[in-house]
């Protein structure tokens, strides 16, 4: 079986990446519909947007791009496939010093390991490990974009948040993008409760990037949702994906809301 589902994926990447004339929209449409992605993920689809996130953050395939702290995985099965061939994909992680988060190293394991299931998709990667107060993210050179994902509340917390964006800043070329996803507080949150609930400011975001020199170029409402009220008693974390302390009886209401609310956002290194 395994023999089985290893030579048809090859022959999907394999028409992937022979059609010259498919569009950027059309490859990522490919990728999304490999079979290499984690049914678990594809869920995730209808709150994440992934295709047109991408587009908003112009990710082509011969771009190179950082993706800081991808956990999973979730947008490397996606990224890693659609800059396989003409581009670069490099998935920047935390080095896995003494006293790291266990969940760190756990991550990385099954990340490994969902590298090793697939290695025609991930066979190109280009992995780097960071320390979080001074990030040395592009050792060959500044790279056409950085993107992360629902990750500035954990730098909030750890007080890197500052040396992570100086970071992304050096790693891009000039006119390079920084593409931004982050839960989305009400505007007037303070610092202390947007660490709390994992939900930060847009306030708060732009200001940080504009002060190691980014430039806000455009936000988007791709990944909004309305339905998020956010004054959950377990802040984000009480909603999907993880429904964390949630009870039985309250499911059904936390299912209805989905993903939390989001901001988009997209910065230019001037």
């Amino acid at each position: 079986m395994r023999i089985t589902t290893i030579f048809f994926l090859n022959l999907f990447l394999g028409f992937i990446f022979s059609q010259p004339a498919l569009s950027n929209e059309n490859l990522i449409d490919k990728v999304l519909a490999g079979e290499h992605r984690d049914v678990n993920f594809i869920k995730r689809d209808k709150y994440r947007h992934p295709k047109e996130t991408l587009e908003f953050f112009n990710i082509t395939p011969e771009k190179s791009v950082v993706e800081i702290t991808p956990g999973y995985g979730w947008y490397a099965e996606i990224l890693a496939p659609l800059l396989r061939e003409n581009g670069n994909y490099i998935y920047a992680s935390y080095k896995l010093n003494d006293g790291i988060n266990p969940f760190f190293v756990k991550v990385e394991k099954a990340f490994i390991k969902k590298m090793q299931q697939y290695p025609n998709v991930y066979d190109k990667l280009n992995w780097v490990h960071f320390e979080a107060n001074d990030p040395q993210l592009t050792p060959v050179g500044p790279v056409d974009a950085v993107v992360t994902f629902r990750n500035v509340h954990n730098w909030a917390q750890a007080g890197s948040t500052k040396s992570m964006f100086e970071g992304f800043y050096k790693a891009l070329k000039p006119g390079g993008v920084l593409g931004l996803v982050e839960h989305r507080a009400i505007s007037g949150t303070s610092l202390e409760n947007q660490v709390k609930s994992g939900y930060m400011t847009e306030n708060f975001v732009i200001q940080m990037a504009e002060s190691v020199g980014f430039r806000l170029d455009a936000k988007s409402e791709i990944n909004a949702n309305p339905k998020d009220t956010k004054d959950h008693a377990g802040g984000v974390w009480n909603l999907l994906p993880n429904l964390r302390n949630i009870a039985d009886k309250d499911k059904d209401k936390m299912l209805e809301i989905g993903e939390s609310d989001r901001m988009t956002l997209r910065f230019i290194k001037e």
